[in-house]
This record gives C-alpha cells, sequence and structure tokens, in this order.
C-alpha cells in the first residue's frame, strides 16, 4: 500500500511544500499518540487559563499547539505560522518558502468525553526575498497551496489536498501514513444536515426556513426525509461529510449580531473549504464562497455552510433571496 512519502513523491508539486506537509503529518503523528494516552498521562482536563479566543484551554490545546510549533519552527522551508491558540504570528527569521496556520486541536471542548478531535491545517505563500508579517498571512482562501486536517477518532486519519484532489491516510500501526482513500467525493444530494439545533431561535430567517424543510421530511416542500448529526467537533462533522455527503452548517446568529459567525475564517473555514470544493461540494459563509472572503484579521470569524453542492446552493439562494 502506498505511503505519503509515495504520493508526495508523485506530485509536481515543489520539494519545499512535500517538505512543509510531511512536518504536519509527523507533529500530527505525535499528537495522535497523546491525545490517545489521555488520562493515562494526565493530558485531559483544563490549562487554568484562557486563549486569545475567550475560551477556556485545555491541556491537549497547550499540548499540541507546542508539538506543532516546535515542528514548524525545525521545518527549513517554513517563514512563519499562526495558530488558533496564539495571539499573533511567529516568524522563523527565514524568508520565502511557506507560511503554516493551524488549529492544534480542533473540538478540544469534547476531549474529556472521548470524542473524535483533529488538527486542522492550511499552508500559504510566503513573501520572496523578507520576513513575512502579520498582514502576509491574510490572503484570501484561494491562495492556499494546501489544506487537510488530521482526525483522532477509532482510526486516525489525515485528509490532505494539494489543489488537485483529496486523499485520505490512515495512521498504521508502525506510525506509517498508508493511502486509502483517493479522490474523495462528496455527492451532489444528501438527507443528511448537521446544525446545532439547540441555537435555532437566534438564526437568520433563511437558515430556520432551510432547516424547517430538512425536518419537515417527506411531507414538506423538500418531499424527503432528512436525517440529523452534530458532534459539535467540527473535524469530525465535516469528516464525515467527506466520506458521505451531507451539509454541515455553523450559521451567523443574532446573539452577537457584529460578529460574522463563530468559526474561524483562517484556521477552521479557509482549510475546510479548500478540501469540501476540491472533492466536488460547495463551501459559503450562507451568501458567497469562503475561499473568496479577503481576511481583515488573523482571528477572524466567518459563518460556515459547506457540504453537498445542491443542499449547499438551496441555502445560499434563500439567503440571497
Amino acid at each position: 500500500m502506498n505511503t505519503l512519502n509515495d504520493f508526495l513523491g508523485r506530485q509536481p508539486a515543489a520539494p519545499e511544500l512535500k517538505s512543509v506537509i510531511t512536518a504536519v503529518a509527523s507533529a500530527c503523528t505525535g499528537i495522535s499518540r497523546v491525545v490517545s494516552a489521555g488520562a493515562i498521562a494526565g493530558n485531559l482536563g483544563s490549562a487554568g487559563h484562557i486563549n486569545v479566543q475567550a475560551e477556556e484551554q485545555k491541556k491537549l490545546d497547550v499540548i499540541t499547539n507546542d508539538m506543532l510549533s516546535d515542528m514548524m519552527r525545525s521545518c527549513a522551508p517554513v517563514a512563519g505560522f499562526a495558530s488558533e491558540e496564539l495571539e499573533t504570528v511567529e516568524t522563523t527569521g527565514r524568508t520565502g518558502g511557506f507560511l503554516v496556520t493551524f488549529d492544534p486541536l480542533d473540538g478540544s471542548s469534547n476531549i474529556d468525553v472521548n470524542v473524535s478531535v483533529g488538527t486542522i491545517f492550511s499552508i500559504l505563500p510566503a513573501p520572496a526575498g523578507r520576513v513575512p508579517a502579520e498582514a502576509d498571512f491574510l490572503l484570501p482562501g484561494r491562495n492556499q497551496v494546501a489544506a487537510g486536517y488530521a482526525i483522532y477518532g477509532p482510526q486516525t486519519m489525515l485528509v490532505l489536498t494539494l489543489r488537485d484532489g483529496v486523499y485520505g491516510f490512515t495512521l498504521s500501526a508502525k506510525d506509517e501514513w498508508l493511502l486509502t482513500h483517493e479522490r474523495l467525493s462528496i455527492p451532489k444530494d444528501t438527507k443528511e444536515f448537521a446544525i446545532n439545533m439547540s441555537n435555532q431561535r437566534h438564526w437568520a430567517e433563511p437558515i430556520q426556513r432551510y432547516v424547517d424543510g430538512c425536518l419537515k421530511g417527506k411531507t414538506g416542500e423538500r418531499g424527503k426525509d432528512f436525517n440529523m448529526r452534530w458532534i459539535a467537533s467540527m473535524v469530525a462533522d465535516v469528516h464525515r461529510v467527506l466520506m458521505r455527503g451531507g451539509i454541515f452548517m455553523y450559521p451567523w446568529d443574532k446573539r452577537e449580531p457584529d460578529r460574522p459567525g463563530k468559526l474561524r475564517l483562517m484556521y477552521e473555514g479557509n482549510p475546510m473549504a479548500l478540501l469540501v470544493e476540491q472533492a466536488g461540494g460547495q463551501a459559503t459563509d450562507a451568501y458567497a464562497p469562503i475561499l473568496d472572503v479577503k481576511p481583515e484579521k488573523l482571528h477572524q470569524r466567518v459563518a460556515v455552510v459547506l457540504g453537498s453542492a445542491n443542499e449547499v446552493e438551496l441555502v445560499r439562494s434563500l439567503s440571497n433571496s
């Protein structure tokens, strides 16, 4: 069975980009071991302080952030990196190459109850001839040269795109990433949606109308029954969409009307949007493609509606009507 190294060796991408992907994958191998150790290693529970997102940090948030940061510092083609857990960017003193953004442990609020969590990453081009600044990270998602995530579940998987399809690798008992899923494809139609229904009263009217149509099933205007799924770990919910289709929604809501959404554009929205589009789906903020959003700040939020193309397009048409 082909390994990640075999796969990368066949890609036309620059060797430096392949080195960055290999470094991220290596960090994820280590993170998989740390996550699986859980309570045995004393890794569960709160770290005792609040991060830049105004959220309580878990011990594993800190541990995994340090692991990825150390790996990025040691990877020669990386000129700088940014983490959901850090206030600003860190540069390595190198020029050219690539910038990496990451959510070191997405879904960490669920880690203490043994729900699947993951690492999400995005790779951007770095400016040539100078050390990057924070502004150099603020590129639309279409500028990504690669993106992916690792999911730490019953199996540990790495799902990756180099902008030519989406591929899945499973971590073996020998710590090798083996190619197990080639050219993942999201079906255009689905009967499954994922959203936090407890927030229904706070959504904009078009989202309420869309979900109401799903809930009415065969007796409603949609003419078919839907199943609802919600894991509250974005990486797990999106992984399901990539594997079998569906629509995932984390929309704007009126409790914080001035904030466009809950999820982070640079660390979650953009990398997941690239993966979904590369697999034949759509990814929007309910109005327009996420990948076309021009970031204005490092920790910018975004509403997310992604997955099976025909369902996402229906949400977009309702929102724009």
